[in-house]
């Protein structure tokens, strides 16, 4: 069963079409990676989902039913969670009180009973590496995206988005962030993930998306799309 679906759509800023007519799928359980050069509309494409900028024109489909533009909490509250780019946390918060934030108040179809516990258990499930009273302004960026996955899973998503969470680590944290993702799958969360890191996408999604210049080009299976020219070319350019 489809969990999300996208039909057409469509995300312009004025005279600039960022995605254009991308209709695509994820289905419950899966881990599918959205791929494209820099400046391929990926985040753009995220961010009409998610309804931090609603599509132009063109229809989501999440948890069987229409929620084109619909503002971010109230699909948090319907179970979407995302990572960002750029972490934002409350900066003068601890990492603990901003996890309980999104515990308290993104999470409505399964309420915690306690807060505090649930939100200690997403910092030992990502492996938050500091201690939980660090005030987040003093965490690193590496840090800050352990601590921005923790605060998208202390919603209880269904469907969890993730934007290029990989960004910046070393070969062993790598290693980790894939055995995280692999997790919260196995927990039944369906994933969708911006990546760039290859080695990552090879390892953990099931299908791929390719989008170039705001346009899906290849959709597929990984090993599958990964080989197919049209992709090639959009990473690498024409050979001469």
């Amino acid at each position: 069963m489809s969990l999300l679906e996208t039909i057409a759509v469509t995300k312009q800023f004025g005279g600039l079409t960022a995605v254009n007519r991308v209709s695509m799928h994820v289905d419950e359980g899966e881990i599918v990676g959205l791929i494209g050069p820099n400046g391929a509309g990926k985040t753009t494409f995220l961010n009409a989902i998610a309804g931090l900028n609603p599509p132009t024109s063109g229809t989501v489909r999440a948890f069987g039913e229409d929620t084109t533009g619909l503002t971010p909490e109230k699909m948090c509250h319907r179970g979407l969670s995302r990572t960002f780019q750029i972490p934002r946390p409350f900066p003068k918060m601890t990492a603990l009180e901003n996890v309980m934030a999104a515990a308290i108040f993104g999470n409505r179809r399964k309420p915690p009973r306690d807060p505090v516990a649930h939100s200690r258990e997403m910092l030992e499930f990502v492996e938050f590496p500091e201690s939980e009273k660090t005030v987040s302004e003093n965490l690193n960026t590496v840090q800050l995206k352990r601590l921005d996955l923790a605060r998208a899973l202390a919603s209880s998503p269904r469907l969890l988005f993730l934007d290029e969470l990989a960004a910046g680590l070393t070969e062993g944290e790598l290693k980790d962030i894939i055995t995280i993702i692999r997790k919260i799958q196995e927990n039944g969360v369906t994933i969708l993930m911006v990546e760039h890191i290859m080695q990552l996408i090879m390892n953990v999604c099931d299908r791929l998306v390719v989008i170039q210049f705001g346009s899906k080009i290849a959709e597929g299976p990984t090993r599958e799309v990964a080989q197919d020219p049209k992709v090639t070319e959009a990473y690498l350019g024409k050979s001469q």
